[in-house]
């Protein structure tokens, strides 16, 4: 099986047949690291800390020539709105309707039904916002009335299904967004139980104050709310593991519909690797969904996002009504 490794090779050809075993033994850890459903071991420079002056030799200055290029998002891209981006997602968890439309079918004709609903956006908007990219806003920590086994009133979803949900994405050029309902948790101790997906490229995060409760609150009974600081440190441990991982941007969404719900918004802080997206979720008539989204819209801070609801919304606005929203809106789910 190895005939053709002859002796009369050239120091040439024996680094790059080199460079190709290393790249080999890189994308084996980190698919065996996946299928774990485990985060992918951080690389030795970075979990020392090391720099080129510390004294301690670089790794990443002898990697070889060849080694695998950076991961990017659907279309080559490394930034979330590159290229006038403009995002569509449908919003559930998996397997269920009662959630949101994302859960309704199968994966397969989920994004068919997608694909359809975000054409109209398309058509409405002009060669400047295309591509329109189809995102999968996946509840994978849902907020409950009880307090379960940790009395931290939330649950996740099986890990399989966030993997059915990643694989959906990859064939179908996708992004992928974990919105997780942390109950009476914080939102950095929940994300941080989903890092072996956070890890993956196409996956990006959701934080949704709504369900995020105090000492003594219940969801379901109050709407919950968020300071500006737990969000920071949500925001600070992504950004490193987009470092860490060399990972292209990341969205990462804060869910609002009342100023209430986040205290202190205009501390929110922007970090790299990350595209932060303030996205105003009420209902209504388009009138009283206008005013809110008004109301809330924090431009200057934020890339806006704007949600449509199948059921709530009577009626419910137009792809075309929703492009004339100002501030602009660059990113749309349905639920």
């Amino acid at each position: 099986m190895v005939g053709w490794l002859r002796p009369r090779r050239t120091a040439a050809a024996v680094v790059a047949l080199t460079a190709v075993a290393v790249a080999a033994v890189i994308v084996v850890a980190w698919a065996a690291a996946y299928s774990r459903g485990s985060e992918p071991a951080a690389r030795p420079e970075a979990s020392r800390g090391a720099t080129p002056n510390s004294g301690e030799q670089s790794t990443v200055a002898s990697a070889p020539v060849d080694s695998p290029p950076r991961a990017t998002l659907p279309g080559g891209r490394t930034r979330v709105f590159g290229d006038g981006a403009f995002l569509v997602a449908f919003y559930g968890t998996a397997r269920s309707g009662a959630l949101g439309v994302l859960g309704e079918d199968p994966p397969g004709r989920m994004h068919r039904r997608l694909v359809a609903a975000a054409r109209p956006f398309a058509r409405a908007g002009t060669a400047a916002d295309r591509p329109v990219q189809e995102v999968y806003e996946l509840i994978v920590t849902v907020a409950d009335a009880h307090p379960g086994k940790d009395g931290d009133y939330n649950h996740d979803i099986a890990r399989r299904e966030v993997r059915r949900y990643i694989e959906a994405a990859e064939r179908r050029g996708a992004l992928l967004l974990l919105d997780i309902q942390p109950g009476r948790a914080s939102f950095p101790a929940v994300a941080k139980r989903w890092a072996w997906a956070l890890a993956h490229p196409l996956v990006g995060l959701a934080l949704d104050p709504e369900w995020r409760m105090g000492r003594h609150e219940v969801p379901g009974r109050v709407i919950g709310s968020v300071r500006a600081r737990e969000v920071n440190r949500t925001s600070r441990w992504l950004s490193d593991l987009v470092g860490e991982h060399q990972l292209p941007e990341k969205l990462f969404v804060l869910h609002q519909f009342k100023t209430s719900m986040v205290t202190g918004i205009g501390r929110v802080a922007d970090r790299p690797g990350l595209a932060l997206v303030q996205h105003v979720d009420g209902f209504g008539s388009p009138g009283q969904k206008v005013d809110t989204y008004r109301a809330v819209a924090r431009p200057h801070r934020f890339t806006m996002g704007f949600k449509l609801f199948y059921d709530e919304d009577v009626p419910r606005m137009s792809a075309r009504e929703v492009r004339r929203l100002r501030p602009t809106v660059r990113f749309v789910s349905f639920q």
